[in-house]
């Protein structure tokens, strides 16, 4: 049933992409120069790029894949194409096609790289804001309840959950809970039967070193007192020409949701928000939902009558930036701004621990320099149930692990101490401390980003431009020093390209390049290396 709905609505979104592509006012063909590569448009096709000689049709307003979209295209030839508002592309012959409803868009020459191309279309179109998310997401590890308890957030398992972590000598970071600790949605107090006192947990939280995030969502619950009051207060989303509220379908049933586009609305629940700091002393949030497809039905009527359902997602990202502690899946532009972007959910498997790099590349290059790559070992619930736990593959967490270890962040959310035996646990260990020893090089290639824009995860292609790493996608650099090349199969060697100069590699070793290598690396081993000259 899980895989019909999936297929009906990858139907569905294809159609109207479609749809909108046979009505769009301005097309334009691209040819592709010699050599050319793109990237760009949704984080979620990062394994894509640089985009093969064909690509399907993908439509910027009505689909964002899980995670964020931004409206920008980048070559490895210095080109770049950038448009305020949504369009529609594919690649067909390995020549670009995009379909606009508002201009004709044509590729901007910034230089022949592909860090030309996007140092100029960022300081053009998203600067950095000099401003960071809080310094803890990129000094120490973060844990999640999700996985653990799915549903059934509650204080007696929250707090075993952060005291099996000091037990098992984890460092302590951002600790999140996650959805439905609330009474419904569109309320902000904790369930009296789950939380019997919420204020002494978050006391006790604090007290082991943990700060505190609780995801929330823009959805209202109907039939409820706050719903009430915002449909009263017209802090809803319409149905249009009427002053009712209008019942969004999305992923836990049919909600009413906060029309953001109201000032006043956004402010309203930015102040319930900070009633929950001062109450409890809640951190920040986890700004869950806010997909571009929840605001797509033309029956909807928002406060800002010119806003589109790109709009609405840009007004959700824009509640974080009041709070230094948060997190976003979904996204439209916001690029250079102080917010953390999650990758969206991943399924547990070896497949998914290959998308890890390719897609925190993709968030790079389109501006979020401050990305999380998911949950150790997959953040997608489904593909551990019906899974005996006491047979998971220890391996594939352990490697999962270490491809999050040297991110920009790091994010627990399967207990690594329930799962696996002494030897893996005590690796995953290893790395979750190799993080925290490695934060204050992040934490400072986070702040140079804050100040230039540059991704602190980079693609080997923008790094050491036309010395072949195009299509390389299972290795990355970490800021400019560090040559990152994990382990994603269950193979215990892999290759490395080495650029051109002087390279040590994790076990103190000499390389010069430009070379490919040979690594054997055990489970117990991350292959990296840093530049010396």
């Amino acid at each position: 049933m899980h895989l019909r709905k999936t297929l009906l609505l990858a139907f569905l979104a294809v159609c109207f992409t479609l749809s909108c592509w046979a009505g769009s006012k301005y097309e334009s063909k691209i040819t592709s120069l010699e050599g050319e590569k793109w990237w760009g448009g949704m984080v979620g096709l990062g394994s894509q790029m640089p985009f093969k000689d064909n690509v399907r049709l993908f439509d910027l307003a009505s689909e964002n894949l899980n995670n964020q979209n931004v409206p920008l295209l980048l070559s490895s030839e210095g080109r770049y194409i950038w448009s305020d508002k949504p369009f529609s592309f594919k690649v067909e012959n390995g020549n670009l096609q995009i379909f606009s409803d508002y201009e004709n868009l044509e590729p901007v020459l910034a230089g022949n790289t592909l860090k030309d191309a996007y140092l100029a279309a960022s300081s053009k179109y998203f600067p950095a804001s000099g401003e960071l998310p809080d310094s803890l997401f990129f000094s120490m590890p973060q844990y999640n309840t999700w996985i653990e308890l799915m549903y059934n957030q509650n204080q007696k398992d929250i707090l075993k959950y952060a005291d099996n972590i000091l037990k098992n000598k984890f460092p302590v970071g951002v600790f999140m809970v996650d959805d439905n600790w609330q009474k419904h949605y569109g309320n902000f107090e904790f369930k009296p039967e789950r939380f019997p006192d919420p204020k002494g947990m978050i006391d006790q939280l604090h007290k082991d070193g943990f700060r505190i995030m609780l995801w929330i969502c823009p959805f209202v619950s109907p039939d409820s007192p706050e719903f009430r009051e915002l449909q009263q207060k017209g802090y809803l989303i319409k149905k249009k020409e009427t002053k009712q509220a209008a019942i969004i379908p999305w992923w836990n049933g049919y909600s009413a949701c906060y029309d953001l586009s109201n000032p006043a609305a956004a402010e309203h629940l930015k102040q319930q928000l900070r009633n929950m700091q001062t109450q409890y002393g809640v951190d920040g949030f986890k700004f869950d939902a806010g997909d571009i497809g929840h605001y797509n039905d033309p029956e909807l009527e928002f406060y800002d009558k010119e806003a589109t359902s790109v709009d609405m997602c840009e007004y959700w990202a824009k509640i974080g930036l009041d709070f230094p502690f948060n997190e976003y899946r979904a996204g439209w532009k916001m690029g250079g701004q102080a917010l953390v972007q999650r990758l969206g959910d991943k399924d547990y498997s070896w497949n998914a621990v290959g998308l890890l790099i390719p897609d925190m590349i993709a968030a790079g290059l389109l501006g979020y320099a401050y990305a999380c790559p998911d949950m150790i070992g997959g953040g997608q619930f489904g593909s551990f149930l019906g899974v005996d736990q006491t047979k998971l593959d220890q391996e594939l967490i352990v490697r999962s692990c270490q491809v999050h270890t040297l991110m920009p962040m790091m994010q627990f959310s399967v207990a690594p101490w329930r799962i696996l035996d002494e030897k893996h646990l005590a690796i995953c260990r290893e790395y979750a401390h190799l993080h925290e020893k490695m934060g204050s090089y992040i934490l400072e290639q986070a702040r140079k980003s804050a100040q230039t824009g540059e991704p602190i995860l980079r693609h080997m292609e923008y790094a050491f431009p036309h010395q072949g790493f195009v299509d390389c996608k299972d290795q990355f650099m970490l800021g400019d020093k560090y040559l990152v090349a994990p382990i994603l199969t269950k193979e215990h060697t892999r290759k490395v390209m080495l650029p051109k100069g002087q390279w040590k590699d994790d076990t103190g070793k000499k390389f010069r390049g430009p070379k490919t290598i040979e690594v054997e690396a055990p489970l117990e081993r991350l292959p990296w290396f840093e530049k010396i000259k």
